[in-house]
Formats: structure tokens, C-alpha cells, sequence
């Protein structure tokens, strides 16, 4: 529904303008301890409170925000890049060993959540947000190798793909005229929701020390170091989690409406 993606956009589009604006205007420097002040209730001083350290929250939101939707949009962005391809080959290419390759390669892949594709890389590598956007972003290779390989093979057997075989285009050009603008809508959809399950992804990894490291704000590490206080300080943990929710919300939100908007058939059924 329109009121979906409105929502959704208005949620998506607020979060975004924090992490942007955070990156000229904070209330307070994030990095700077204020021991004096620490674990504040909300004021007027500190709309949001301080934590532990008397850090401001809404200036470590405003940061967080900008670390979150970079490391799950970078690494949706892998997951695009390299995974769209090759769903394209596999189906371009359907019942080859090419397309056994990339499939069998993309169930070893999902083996494997991205918790434990973090754990292996940062064993090797140590923890970072670099290592965290890899190790979402190669989970997201499968997810979209398969839903361009699904949806490019319902097209190859249309009559534009045949008068464009007869024509003497090959199977690439096909692929990239024809067919990925064609699945487009699809990929867009998709990508709305793995960012925000990237978002997810980025809080548990930082949540679990394998994140954004400090001094660099994150909403996952913020909720793991208010976990021991919130019995007395429950701000500390209510408002990076919200803001959490909300952004996954308003992302899974607009995802819907997008689905809703280029399936006339899905919104013709809801209405």
C-alpha cells in the first residue's frame, strides 16, 4: 500500500538525514568523555541521557546511524555487484556446469550464516567494520544470485528474448538488454529488505565485539555496553534500540510499498 511507502521513506529518509547531518553537527563530540556527567536521565542538556562514560547518546545515535547504514549499504552493494552477475550467467546458461557451479556454490554459502562468516574473517583478519561489511556481503551474494536466476529464467523463454536470439544478439547482450531491466523491479525490492537485514546484521556483529571498533559509534556495541546497566539506566539501551527498530521498520515498510507499486496485480489484491 501507498501508505507503506510513505511511512517507510519517512523513517528511512530521517535516519539517513542523522547520519548525513552527523557528519558536519553532533550535540556533543561522540568521542569525548565526561566522567562527571555520566549515566544522565534525559535533560534539556542531553535530550537522549549519557551513558557510562557521560558520552551524549544522541550524538553517538546520530554517528551510529551513519556507521550502520554505511557498513549495510556497501555490503548490500557487494552482494549486487557480484551477485546479479552470476544469476544471470546461471540462468543464461541453465542446466551447464556453470549454472551447477554457481548454484552449488551459493547453498555453500548460505551454510553459513553471516555470524559465522564474521567469526572466521575477523579470526584471520581481527574485528573492523571493513571485515563486517565483507562478511554481510557475502551473504548477500546468494540471496540475490538466486532471485536474478528465478526471475531471469521466466523471461528467456518470452518472444522479445527470441526475436532478440534470431537477430544474433548473444547470450551477455540478452542478459543485460533485455532481461536484468526486466528484473530490475525485483532486485529493488530485495535490496530494500537486505539492507535492512544488514542493518540487523551490522548491530549483532558490533553487539558481539566483531563490529565498528571504538572509538567509532555503533548502535550494536551500545546496546551491548548498556546490557549491564539497564536495571538503573534504561535509557541507555531504549534509545539505540529504537533506533534500530525503527529504521528496519521503515526500511521493511518501504519494501513493501515498492513491492506493492510495481506489482499491479499484488495491489489490485490488497485493495
Amino acid at each position: 500500500m501507498m501508505r507503506n511507502l510513505w511511512l517507510g521513506g519517512l523513517l528511512t529518509v530521517i535516519f539517513a538525514g542523522m547520519a548525513m547531518l552527523s557528519f558536519v553537527w553532533t550535540p556533543y563530540d561522540p568521542t569525548v568523555l565526561d566522567i562527571a556527567n555520566k549515566i544522565k536521565a534525559p535533560t534539556l542538556a542531553h535530550p537522549l541521557g549519557t551513558d557510562h562514560f557521560g558520552r551524549d547518546i544522541l550524538s553517538m545515535i546520530m554517528v551510529g546511524a551513519r556507521t550502520s547504514i554505511a557498513v549495510a549499504l556497501v555490503a548490500v552493494g557487494l552482494g549486487i555487484v557480484l551477485g546479479v552477475p552470476l544469476g544471470l550467467m546461471a540462468a543464461a546458461r541453465k542446466g551447464s556446469l556453470w549454472d551447477e557451479v554457481i548454484m552449488r556454490g551459493n547453498d555453500l554459502i548460505f551454510a553459513f550464516p553471516s555470524l559465522l562468516i564474521a567469526i572466521m574473517i575477523t579470526a584471520v583478519f581481527g574485528a573492523s567494520a571493513l571485515n563486517a561489511i565483507i562478511a554481510i556481503g557475502i551473504f548477500n551474494i546468494p540471496v540475490f544470485a538466486r532471485l536474478t536466476r528465478s526471475g531471469a529464467l521466466s523471461l528467456w523463454s518470452r518472444e522479445y528474448v527470441m526475436a532478440a536470439r534470431v537477430a544474433g544478439k548473444g547470450a551477455a547482450r540478452i542478459s543485460v538488454e533485455h532481461i536484468l531491466p526486466n528484473v530490475a523491479n525485483l532486485l529493488i525490492v530485495q535490496g530494500t529488505i537486505q539492507f535492512s537485514l544488514g542493518i540487523l546484521a551490522e548491530a549483532g556483529l558490533s553487539y558481539v565485539g566483531l563490529g565498528a571498533q571504538p572509538p567509532t559509534a555503533s548502535w550494536g556495541r551500545m546496546l551491548a555496553d548498556s546490557q549491564t546497566m539497564i536495571s538503573f539506566a534504561p535509557h541507555m539501551a531504549m534509545f539505540p534500540g529504537l533506533a534500530i527498530l525503527l529504521t528496519v521498520l521503515g526500511l521493511n515498510l518501504m519494501g513493501d510499498g515498492l513491492r506493492d507499486l510495481f506489482d499491479p496485480k499484488l495491489r489490485r489484491a490488497r485493495s
